[in-house]
C-alpha cells in the first residue's frame, strides 16, 4: 500500500474526520511505531502500528457507508458516553452497520431529535462540519411562550451569552395568529455551536419545549421514520451539500409527534 497523511489514514480509519484528526495530533494523542506522530508526517497502513490514546487503529480502511437516522428524543449522539443510561442512537443500528466505526456529522443533543448523518466517511464529515462550506440545517422549533414576529431579526443579528455570538440564518414563524405570534418557528442555520438554538432562544426568555432537525441541505428527514435508518446512494449524499429551491411548504414544515 502507497504511505499516506496521517490524518488521512485516522480518518480512513473510521475514528474521526480529518481535522479532528489534526487536532489529536497536536495534543500529543497520536504516535506511529512507539513516537509521538506529527502533521502531515506519511505513514505505511500495512507496516507501520498507529495508535490513539493508547489503541491501535485498525489498518485497513472500512468501507465508505454514510447513512441518515431518524433520531428520538431520549438518545445521546455518542458510543462512548458511560451516563447514558438511556441509550444511544448507536444501539438502533441495524446489525450490519452496527461493527463498523460510525461517528456524527453533525451531532443533537439528548432532547433534540430528527435527521442525524453517520459516516464511516471522515471526508465526508468534515466538509458537512466544516463552516466555511455554509451547509444548512433546518429545524422546526417549538417554544414554551409564543414568540413575536417583530423579535425574529434579532435572531439573525444575535445575541452574545458568555463571551459568544450566537444567532440563526433564518427564521420564519410558522402559521402565527392574528397577534403576529407563535410558538413554533422554521430555523435555519448552517455553522452550529453546541446547543446554540436553544441558547439563543433561553437568552431572549423563550424556553424551547421541542427542537427537530428536519433537513440538510436539500435532503429531507420526509420518508425515514422514528427510530428509523437509511443508507444514503451517491445522489442523496450530494443533496446534503446542494441548496433547495424556496417553496411554499417552506414555512410549514411536516413534524410527527
Amino acid at each position: 500500500m502507497e504511505p499516506v497523511r496521517i490524518q488521512k489514514f485516522i480518518a480512513d480509519s473510521g475514528l474521526c474526520s480529518r481535522r479532528a484528526a489534526e487536532a489529536l495530533i497536536a495534543a500529543g494523542e497520536v504516535y506511529v511505531n512507539g513516537r509521538a506522530a506529527t502533521p502531515g508526517q506519511k505513514v505505511d497502513p500495512a507496516a507501520d502500528r498507529v495508535t490513539v490514546r493508547g489503541k491501535p487503529l485498525r489498518g485497513v480502511p472500512q468501507p465508505k457507508v454514510t447513512l441518515a437516522m431518524h433520531k428520538p428524543r431520549g438518545l445521546v449522539c455518542s458510543n462512548s458516553d458511560p451516563h447514558a443510561v438511556d441509550g444511544t442512537i448507536f444501539d438502533l443500528l441495524p446489525r450490519e452497520w452496527a461493527r463498523l466505526r460510525l461517528f456524527c456529522a453533525g451531532r443533537l443533543d439528548k432532547d433534540s431529535e430528527g435527521l442525524l448523518i453517520l459516516t464511516t466517511d471522515g471526508d465526508l464529515a468534515n466538509r458537512l462540519m466544516h463552516p466555511s462550506n455554509t451547509v444548512v440545517k433546518r429545524y422546526y422549533v417549538q417554544l414554551e411562550e409564543p414568540f413575536p414576529a417583530a423579535r425574529l431579526p434579532l435572531l439573525v443579528r444575535g445575541v452574545k451569552v458568555e463571551d459568544e455570538w450566537l444567532k440563526v440564518e433564518r427564521a420564519n414563524l410558522v402559521n402565527p395568529g392574528a397577534d403576529k405570534k407563535s410558538a413554533a418557528l422554521d430555523v435555519h442555520l448552517h455553522h452550529g455551536k453546541k446547543r446554540e438554538i436553544r441558547q439563543l432562544f433561553l437568552a431572549l426568555g423563550y424556553p424551547v419545549k421541542r427542537l427537530r432537525r428536519y433537513q440538510i441541505g436539500a435532503f429531507p428527514l420526509k420518508g425515514i421514520p422514528l427510530r428509523g435508518v437509511k443508507q444514503l446512494s451517491t445522489k442523496e449524499i450530494s443533496q446534503l451539500f446542494a441548496t433547495p429551491r424556496p417553496r411554499a411548504a417552506e414555512a410549514t414544515p411536516a413534524h410527527e409527534d
